[in-house]
């Protein structure tokens, strides 16, 4: 039997099928056996449903255990859907609270509540704690196995509370330093306690660090763990007792989801949420139609423009040769404005509060585009047409790049004073939004310099 390859291609997936047809079920289990975990993920996120439960059935429990703990959510419900209850309900015990909630999410009301009643009395303690928080905050995020100390501890029994739950904590490299009922005090790291004195007290190895409130946005926290390069950030309640830890692998994979998401919406399209192979058509078509239909109803509004200025195009077919590149231009210069905002928004660099700073800011940056822009435009079509079109051009392109700038850059804004997803607002309305004011402002000023 030929080895499986040690990279993702296309060779394995064949050589699987082919034992699947065949019911070589023995074979298929000596082909996957060797394998890391990681490669295991890399063949089933290119399989269909069936064949990727089949596949996981067969892998030994320790391996088929670190496949599910990192195959996305989605992924996980589907083969929730296709193994036996007994299958399902090993592998979700093994979970850690905060990755059987991300799952509980994903599955019927019914499915999920029977995994919960099917775990021990004390994991299912810490998974009902983590469900009480609002969705989408980060905690559902968090893990509650923390590692905590009392500022009055010394190094030596500190350093024994790591020992005790190598196991089980989240990370042993920040240990949660908590004062009277429990309260954040501060963060140790492991290599401070081992440098230190075993009866040196805690308090005086102490580091202040930045903390996120349990009912903070799972994207808020993740981005302060990261602008503080944090290896793990404290999660507090509203009387500030620290109740879990945001790791920073946990948190970067938050920020990269965010950052997928944004991706998408920001072109028209909602997130897949799982490997593109494993996505099924259905999905694929589900996840654009209904904004090609929003764009399309907004792409009416260029129409009943263009036919609102029909005499005008008439007297002057010349004016019709220009209407591509004026409605790319302002596009593309607002979707600009709109994803460098939407950037500083996301980083923090930007708030609501600074709407008209950066109404100013793009406002100048377009008009300093549209000079640049519109002067070349106006000196090409002058010399092609004559100057008068090469003026109307040249107005034409300084006013829409001067709109589109400051409408792409105040939209972000806009759409997080009233709690839409920035990204939404950005390209393809921004887009629409363009084209249409565009062509208004490019047929007045073809009527005022021209005289029709």
């Amino acid at each position: 039997m030929s080895p499986m390859p040690t990279s993702r291609d296309d060779v394995a997936i064949p050589t699987i099928k082919r034992m699947l047809r065949d019911d070589d079920l023995e074979g298929l289990a000596e082909l996957v056996e060797p394998l890391r975990h990681r490669q295991v993920i890399d063949v089933l996120e290119r399989l269909p449903m069936r064949e990727r439960a089949v596949v996981f059935r067969v892998l030994p429990k320790p391996l088929a255990i670190d496949v599910f703990d990192g195959l996305d959510k989605p992924l996980q419900a589907d083969l929730v859907h296709a193994l036996h209850d007994e299958e399902v309900t090993d592998v979700f015990g093994r979970l850690d609270p905060e990755d059987r909630v991300g799952l509980l999410d994903e599955l019927p009301a019914t499915v999920a509540s029977r995994l919960v009643r099917a775990l021990p009395d004390d994991e299912r303690t810490l998974t009902s704690a983590v469900l009480g928080y609002p969705q989408g905050s980060i905690g559902r995020s968090m893990s509650s196995e923390i590692i905590v100390v009392h500022v009055d501890d010394t190094a030596a029994h500190a350093l024994e509370r790591v020992h005790a739950r190598l196991a089980s904590a989240e990370t042993v490299y920040t240990v949660i330093v908590v004062g009277e009922e429990r309260r954040l005090v501060g963060t140790v790291g492991l290599r401070t306690l081992l440098a230190a004195e075993g009866d040196a007290p805690v308090g005086g190895l102490v580091e202040s660090t930045a903390s996120a409130g349990v009912t903070e946005t799972a994207e808020e926290a993740a981005r302060r763990c990261a602008d503080h390069k944090l290896l793990a950030l404290p999660i507090v309640d509203g009387e500030h007792l620290a109740v879990g830890i945001l790791s920073v692998e946990d948190a970067l994979g938050i920020l990269e989801d965010a950052e997928t998401e944004d991706a998408a919406r920001s072109s028209g399209v909602e997130p897949l949420r799982r490997p593109y192979l494993a996505t099924p058509v259905r999905r694929l078509v589900t996840t654009r139609v209904v904004w090609l239909f929003v764009l399309a109803i907004g792409a009416t509004l260029t129409v009943q423009v263009l036919e609102g200025f029909e005499d005008t195009i008439a007297e002057m077919v010349v004016l019709s040769v220009f209407i591509p590149l004026l409605i790319g231009t302002g596009g593309n210069t607002g979707n600009q404005a709109a994803t460098t905002v939407t950037r500083a928004l996301a980083l923090g660099d930007v708030t609501p509060r600074d709407l008209l700073a950066v109404l100013a800011r793009e406002a100048r940056t377009g008009v300093t585009l549209g000079l640049i822009i519109g002067g070349a435009g106006f000196a090409i079509a002058s010399l092609v047409y004559g100057m008068p079109i090469g003026l109307v051009v040249g107005l034409t392109l300084l006013c829409i790049c001067a709109l589109a700038a400051s409408i792409g850059g105040i939209m972000p804004l806009v759409a997080r004073l009233i709690r839409v997803d920035p990204a939404v607002f950005s390209n393809p309305f921004i887009t629409t939004f363009v084209d249409a004011t565009g062509l208004i402002i490019y047929f007045l000023i073809a009527r005022a310099v021209l005289g029709l």
